[in-house]
This record gives structure tokens, sequence and C-alpha cells, in this order.
């Protein structure tokens, strides 16, 4: 009896000190100049991973995989939810939210083609690439006959225009299940 009061009253005191640490603020550059008429505005410098802790935290009480697609959602704007992989002779970035509402897949259709129109062209190439990995989840390649987005140009804002339209047209053919 004596030993579970002290077991437990250790566990709450590491629970109550590890809540209430706060994080260490992470050192930013002052962002780049926009670019020059005529410029791309693809980055050209390579991104900052986002701490470990914000790459795998997630909200409490996800219930569902909506919930986490609506997480997700929320983070596709945002330029420093990445990850960097590969080593420094050859990084590669990982964009955290597109590849996991591509895990996610069919939940997250919906979700994506509400974010279709968007003006960020950032925001927009991830929704598109998003798209490509969930219309490859199984159980909705079981309805569509092995039909997904297949994108041209992964991962280039250039290729925006011309993939939002291959988007489009899938669905087209095949959206009316997700209405």
């Amino acid at each position: 009896m004596a030993f579970n009061r002290i077991a437990g009253g250790l566990l709450l005191a590491m629970l109550i000190g590890a809540c209430t640490s706060s994080p260490t603020a992470p050192t930013e550059e002052a962002p780049a100049a926009p670019p020059a008429t005529g410029e791309t505005t693809q980055q050209e410098v390579t991104p900052v991973a986002t701490s470990r802790e914000d790459r795998f935290w997630k909200p409490p009480l996800f219930v569902t995989e909506e919930d986490e697609a609506h997480y997700y959602i929320s983070r596709l704007a945002d330029r420093r939810f990445v990850d960097v992989y590969g080593g420094e002779e050859h990084p590669r970035v990982w964009y955290i939210a597109a590849e996991r509402l591509g895990q996610i897949g069919e939940p997250a259709i919906s979700l994506l083609f509400g974010l279709i129109d968007s003006q960020d062209p950032y925001e927009l190439m991830l929704v598109l690439y998003a798209l490509q990995l969930a219309t490859q989840d199984p159980r909705v390649m079981a309805q569509t006959g092995g039909d997904y987005v297949r994108l041209n140009a992964v991962l280039d804002e250039s290729a925006n225009e011309e993939n939002r339209d291959i988007a489009l047209a899938w669905w087209q053919r095949h959206g009316w299940r997700w209405e």
C-alpha cells in the first residue's frame, strides 16, 4: 500500500514537472525579403526543420481520423511545419502536414478539396500533393477503380494551375462520393 502511494506520488510529480516546464524558443532567422517582380516564389534556402516536439505533438483527445485531418489541414500553410532529411549533403524537405494527410487518405479528401481554390501558392502546392497521396488510399482506389489524382509535376508551385485542373477533373469523375 505504501509502495503504491510512493509510486503514485512520484508519477504525479513527474507528470506535473513535464507539463509545467516551458519549452525553449527556437531561434529563427529574419525572413528573407520578398522576391522581386518576375522571380519565382520557390524557397531557395534550405528550410529549417520544425522541432521534434512540434512535429510529433497532436492536440489531445483525437477521436477520429477526421479530427486528425482537420488538425493537419490547419497546418498546411505553415511553412515552418516541415522536417529535413537526407543529411547535409542531400537535404530534402518533408512536408509533415501534406504527408500525414496523404496517409490519412479518404477522410482528408473532401477537406483538401475545400482548399482547392487557395490563393496561397505554397498552400495550394501542398493541397495538390496531399490529394495525390490521399487518393491512393486503398479504400479510395477500390471505389474509383484505381483512378487517383496523377499530377504531372509534384511540389512545384509553377505547376499549380495544371495540377489544379487535374485534381478538379478527378473530382468531377469521383467527387460525388464525398458530397
